[in-house]
């Protein structure tokens, strides 16, 4: 590249944010990380926190980003539902405060949102869909899309779900990470059989986000795989590809355990971004493949 575009990836240190960040730094962009708990020490970082906009502004001032990647959220579910304040300061206000830094500072805005910025009351959403949110979480998310939509800006909301991969021992861990090492120790694994997902393989998640700033697309992309499964079937065949005990599965109701949060089955199509950039999403099979053939 011959103008480096300048990229600041806010909440780098989580699995989305750091994956990002290494993936476009081997592109060519010149990459500004940001964490809150967890020090990045391998990319150029700075501390952040998204409910203080002085600490935004002046990173903002100091790194002159043409593009913004608003990856930082509150994510636990249940943790939204019993804590709105909490949800509201970070995913919310915190979200305003990425948008006004923008605004003034005139960058593209990409939004990592999830699906769950809808009910679940239809069989399958596009993009165009009405938003109403399913949980809290879901509620403050679609609310900080609201945001981004009015704001002004040219912006992209990448809406994903139940994302998978390897990660960093500091990050978070994921349905296929959480399998195979239950399965390892040759412990039973309790899944549930009501909860339905359109299951991201994290490296998909990375590619196609490179290949739409690339492109210089804007508007809203589901970016998920195209299986709509339970979390019974996927341990199942995360299972069989890593060759591990499917008889240690066993299969529970969401309701015995008891959760704040009520999970809806949300179904969403990635059509709109295979026809943008010709991707073709791996499903859950071929993700828990290519990952085995990583390790």
């Amino acid at each position: 590249m011959t103008d480096k575009l300048k990229i600041l990836i806010v909440g780098g240190s989580g699995m989305i944010g750091y994956k990002l960040a290494n993936y476009l730094l081997e592109q060519g962009y010149e990459i500004c990380s940001t964490y809150n708990k967890n020090i990045i020490s391998n990319i150029n970082s700075t501390f952040l926190d998204v409910t203080d906009y002085s600490t935004i502004q002046i990173t903002f001032e100091k790194f002159n980003p043409d593009i913004v990647i608003h990856c930082a959220a509150l994510a636990n579910v249940d943790l939204c539902e019993t804590d709105h304040s909490m949800a509201d300061e970070i995913n919310i206000q915190g979200t305003e405060n990425i948008v006004n830094a923008c605004k003034k500072n005139n960058c593209k805005l990409i939004f990592v949102s999830t699906a769950y910025v809808f009910d679940g009351k239809k069989n399958l959403y596009t993009e165009d869909d009405e938003t109403l949110g399913a949980t809290y979480y879901g509620y403050s998310k679609m609310k900080g899309e609201e945001l981004v939509k009015k704001s002004g800006l040219k912006y992209l909301i990448l809406r994903t779900d139940q994302p998978y991969g390897w990660t960093e021992t500091w990050q978070r861990s994921n349905s296929v990470l959480n399998v195979v090492h239950d399965l390892k120790l040759n412990q039973e694994k309790n899944e549930i059989a009501d909860w339905f997902n359109t299951p991201t393989y994290l490296d998909d998640f990375i590619l196609a986000t490179y290949m739409l700033i690339k492109k210089q697309s804007i508007g809203i992309f589901h970016l998920v795989g195209p299986d709509f499964i339970n979390r019974v079937e996927w341990a199942r065949i995360v299972s069989d590809v890593f060759n591990l005990d499917k008889n240690k599965i066993k299969s529970i109701h969401s309701s015995s355990l008891n959760l704040p949060a009520i999970r809806q089955n949300i179904r969403i199509s990635n059509k709109k971004l295979e026809q943008e950039i010709g991707i073709i999403m791996k499903g859950v099979k071929l993700g828990a493949e290519d990952m085995l053939a990583k390790f």
